[in-house]
This record gives structure tokens, C-alpha cells and sequence, in this order.
């Protein structure tokens, strides 16, 4: 299995995201076909497939709050908004599986403390970071806007690189804690009630 060092890791998984993104915009398509470059042993295949997940949903968010779009549609739309929240969630359990497995071996100091946040979901904030930049610098980029909205955008894309290097940081640091011992990983499932067909009462009334 390929190994990103714990000091490194959010700048790897950064360009994965940048990398997923650009695929996703040649076609600019939510209906297209998906192709995961990486491996299936390695953490670069979720890591990939993580970001496609989150950029398409990006877009069914953007369709759906057309004033104009009908009902029917977006009634379909919103299923797969749905569909694709479960998929982000399962896809952040299945990174957040890789690092117990990877730091299964380490002994926790016995000053280590537990972090509110598992690495996992900092990493599904940087995902979703990766997209804010990228539309960010569209605004900026564009030729058909007002001289005001351009250094808006600008200054909102300076605050959005900012937050990237804290948050790469931040998630470097974790890591490197975890890999030392100071903090340990625990991590509990997503118990979501409203997908359930026993726990969410409109479900099980339809039974």
C-alpha cells in the first residue's frame, strides 16, 4: 500500500483533490462516467474518489436551487444529494479505517489525549476546501464581472488559501501526533436515523 508520511500528507492529499476537480471540469458533467486512477490498496484511490464524490454533489447543489427547475426534477435531485451524503460519509469511515490500520501498531502515551476530530473529517473539510478555492479562482478569473465583485472574490480567495494552510497544518500535525502516541484515534459510525427504515417513523409507517 502506497504511504503518504504523516508530515506530508495533506499537501499530497490536496493535489489529489486539485487533480479530481480538473478531471471533473473537461466535461463539467454530473451525469458523467467515473474512473478512479489510483489503485484500489491505496489511500490515493479514496482519496480520489472522495473528492469526486464531493465535486459532484457540488454541482447537484448548484442545479438545485434553479428557481426555475421543475418540481419533478428536483425531487431527483434531491434523492441523489442524498445517495451521494451517505457515499461522503461512507467514504470518510473508510479513511478514517486506513489510519487506525496504519497506526494500529502505535503504543498511546499515557499523557496521549483524544482529538474532537478524527482525521477523516478534517480531511473531508479539505476536500471541500479544495472546491471553494477552485470556484473562487473562477470568479476571480472572469471577464464579464464587475471591477467590485472581482476584488471581493479576491479577497475571499486570499482568506480560502489562508484556511488551506491552517487546515493542512492542522491535519499534519494530528497525524504526526497519532504516529507519536500524544493523541489516539477512536472513531464511531455515522449512525444517520433518517435513512433508516426502523428508525425514521415515515419509513417504518410506509412498511
Amino acid at each position: 500500500m502506497y504511504q503518504i508520511q504523516a508530515t506530508m500528507f495533506s499537501k499530497s492529499a490536496f493535489k489529489i483533490f486539485e487533480e479530481s476537480i480538473s478531471k471533473y471540469h473537461i466535461k463539467d458533467d454530473v451525469n458523467q462516467s467515473f474512473s478512479n486512477p489510483y489503485p484500489k490498496t491505496d489511500i490515493t484511490h479514496l482519496l480520489y474518489r472522495k473528492n469526486w464524490i464531493d465535486t459532484v454533489q457540488w454541482h447537484y447543489e448548484d442545479i438545485i436551487r434553479d428557481p426555475e427547475i421543475d418540481p419533478g426534477k428536483a425531487l431527483e435531485l434531491k434523492r441523489k444529494i442524498d445517495a451521494s451524503n451517505q457515499d461522503r460519509t461512507d467514504l470518510v469511515e473508510y479513511i478514517d479505517s486506513y489510519f487506525l490500520n496504519k497506526y494500529q501498531s502505535v503504543q498511546a502515551l499515557p499523557n496521549a489525549r483524544i482529538n474532537s476530530e478524527s482525521p477523516a473529517w478534517a480531511i473531508d473539510r479539505l476536500s471541500i476546501l479544495a472546491l471553494k478555492i477552485y470556484h473562487m479562482q473562477e470568479e476571480v478569473n472572469r471577464t464579464d464581472a464587475s471591477k467590485e465583485h472581482l476584488e471581493k472574490c479576491r479577497q475571499k480567495l486570499d482568506i480560502l488559501l489562508e484556511q488551506k494552510e491552517d487546515l493542512s497544518t492542522a491535519i499534519d500535525q494530528l497525524l504526526s501526533a497519532i504516529e507519536e502516541g500524544s493523541i489516539y484515534m477512536k472513531t464511531y459510525k455515522q449512525m444517520k436515523m433518517y435513512n433508516d427504515e426502523e428508525l425514521n417513523p415515515v419509513l417504518r409507517g410506509q412498511k
